[in-house]
């Protein structure tokens, strides 16, 4: 493809290279550069690429884009902003494969996983649809599983992930949109059939510093899409919403809106309601605790609502849902009396919402084990640490993914929160001897909440991922303590 192709709809500020020049790839990863391609340098967090061009030109790079001018005689081409260049050249080189697809992208702090999972499930049984998934647990295309490591690619990675979803022959592709997707260019230049908003509360402040910057950033969906999909009973609903250019639908738990429930149960199997919009009235059932699910499944039944699908067929496909993994995940615990749950809450809205829910129905003590990550924003923890412990009958505070921290730091800073009076709580850095703790303890009836770390397999500890399946570690010390 000729370099004058992938620069299309780019405004280029200073360009010295021919630009019938063909490129044979396009990398931003020094390290991935081969003749030919197209390098783009990203100025980074960690590192800037530019350091890179050097390199690149050794290893046979046939141009250069970055956002700065060069001193050097390289070819090279100055753009307005390194990362936009870098999401519109994925485009142009994989044909907008978006535009063969209707996307559906779904932000928010919690429930965007949930909340995808549940509306792939809706859109495949109602409609026969194929459906493309990109989220924090896992891509798909189709039943193919594809892994991933954050909850919105890189642009470029994104442009081939949705390249491979429409020759798949995918129809709809749903995404969480994450703010760090929208405020670093990973998702420009794509357009939503429909965008929704399950919830905004503490989260991501190390990179935007305020909740006001964090909404305003996620708030950037709703200018970018067709129609949407919104939860009015959250407090940043207003601000939210405010520069919306899309046809909104709002929903509520609360009262009158144009999706509302009625009837809630809250059982310790599920939920159940009455979902009102307009003169239609339809049971919903959902085996999924916690009143947060009532809110999810008004997002779903939403963005169905949205796409034309009636809210009678939508309720009716979502009712032979299943639970989604490491969320108010059952653990087997055979020969055990208590229950063992595992939950991705890690915020304090998602501790919170996760053992409240739990607490409602508990017939014996609740035991909460959780923890905070590392490099991650730190003002968060202490409010962890105070809503674990004053909501949990039993707390052990543990290690999460301390990443490159060191983990006895970050408990210092959850304790920071956690009443000076409280004494249901004890300090067990190392995670599996945590949750071997907490099941020493189980007694009948208890409820054992293992929070933070939900579908993931891994625990990262001073930057290097280590194998850890909370699922096996409680069946191996079930096993182990059985034959021991």
């Amino acid at each position: 493809m000729k370099l004058s192709q992938l620069l299309a709809d780019i405004r280029v500020l200073k360009a010295n290279v021919d630009m019938d020049t063909e490129i044979s790839s396009v990398v931003y990863d020094s390290r991935k550069v081969t003749p030919g391609c197209l390098f783009v340098a990203i100025t980074g967090f960690a590192t800037d690429g530019n350091k890179y061009i050097p390199m690149a030109m050794e290893k046979g790079a046939a141009a250069i884009v970055t956002a700065k001018p060069q001193e050097t005689d390289v070819p090279y081409v100055q753009v307005a902003s390194d990362r936009l260049a870098l999401a519109v050249i994925g485009a142009n080189f994989y044909g907008h494969p978006a535009k063969s697809m209707k996307l559906i992208g779904v932000t928010g702090t919690n429930g965007k996983t949930t909340t995808t999972l549940l509306l792939k499930h809706v859109l495949e049984q109602v409609l026969g649809a194929k459906v493309g998934l990109m989220g924090t647990m896992e891509n798909m295309i189709g039943h193919e599983v594809i892994p991933t490591e954050r909850t919105t690619p890189e642009s470029f990675e994104l442009q081939a992930l949705l390249a491979r979803m429409r020759d798949a022959g995918c129809q709809y592709v749903i995404m969480e949109v994450s703010s760090h997707a929208i405020a670093l260019e990973r998702v420009a230049g794509l357009h939503y059939a429909v965008g929704a908003f399950t919830n905004l509360t503490e989260d991501h402040l190390d990179f935007h510093k305020t909740m006001e910057n964090y909404c305003d950033t996620k708030a950037e969906l709703f200018r970018r899409c067709d129609k949407a999909v919104a939860n009015q009973d959250d407090g940043w609903f207003e601000r939210m919403t405010r520069g919306a250019t899309c046809q909104m639908l709002t929903t509520s738990v609360k009262g009158a809106a144009g999706l509302y429930a009625e009837d809630l149960q809250l059982l310790s199997d599920g939920i159940s309601f009455t979902a009102v919009c307009g003169q239609t009235r339809v049971p919903v059932r959902l085996p999924i605790p916690g009143k947060f699910t009532v809110y999810n499944a008004l997002t779903v039944l939403g963005c169905g609502i949205q796409l034309g699908i009636p809210l009678e067929d939508a309720a009716k496909a979502m009712g032979s849902a299943k639970g989604v993994k490491g969320r108010v995940e059952v653990v087997p615990t055979p020969g055990k009396d208590y229950t063992v749950l595992i939950d991705y809450a890690h915020t304090p809205d998602g501790l919170e919402n996760v053992l409240s829910s739990v607490k409602g129905y508990c017939k014996g003590r609740l035991i909460a084990v959780f923890g905070c990550g590392g490099d991650r924003d730190p003002i968060k923890r202490p409010i962890m640490g105070k809503i674990g412990v004053s909501l949990a009958d039993y707390a052990i505070i543990t290690s999460d993914n301390p990443r490159t921290e060191d983990p006895m730091k970050i408990i210092q800073d959850i304790l920071k929160g956690v009443d000076s009076g409280k004494n249901n709580y004890e300090i067990i850095e190392n995670r599996p001897k945590a949750i071997h703790r907490a099941m020493d303890i189980g007694q009948k009836n208890d409820i054992i909440v293992l929070a933070g770390k939900g579908h993931e397999t891994y625990q990262e500890i001073c930057g290097v991922k280590h194998h850890l399946d909370e699922r096996e570690v409680v069946a191996d010390y079930l096993s182990e303590t059985e034959n021991g």
